[in-house]
């Protein structure tokens, strides 16, 4: 399985004590493939040093970057799909290029997508993701 973390979720995933640390889990334990772009690492690096030390969120995409699931694509396509908050498009950018299954997402903004009949992308949040990927 193939997903596009929004940084909403990647950010609550981190905390050993969050109830969401079973997506970081899952992740480390290679259970699905996280695909990101230039653009989206970006931002996961400046949001999380917002709300943890250097060290963490080196740590953090140091993994991201090393793990042999994770895929990097760079979108040549630049859909817009999502108007009301228009940093948003890079994760659907990221996904439909990549061809991911889903966009985990807790981002009202991304709700719009489940009316576009084309292109199709799924979108989940994270309680939903977390329970696909429960033992």
């Amino acid at each position: 399985m193939k997903i596009v973390l929004d940084t909403n979720c990647l950010l609550v995933a981190l905390p050993k004590n969050s109830q969401y640390r079973l997506v970081w889990d899952a992740f480390r334990q290679r259970m699905f493939m996280l695909c990101y772009s230039t653009e989206i690492l970006q931002e996961y690096e400046e949001v999380l040093t917002r709300f943890y030390s250097p060290e963490i969120t080196a740590s953090a995409i140091e993994i991201l970057l090393k793990s042999p699931n994770t895929v990097q694509t760079i979108p040549y396509y630049k859909w817009d799909l999502i108007s009301a908050d228009p940093e948003d498009n890079k994760f659907v950018d990221c996904a439909l290029n990549i061809g991911a299954d889903y966009i985990v997402t807790n981002d009202k903004h991304f709700n719009v997508l489940k009316n576009i009949d084309f292109p199709k992308m799924e979108v989940i949040d994270i309680d939903t993701f977390r329970k696909m990927i429960s033992p």
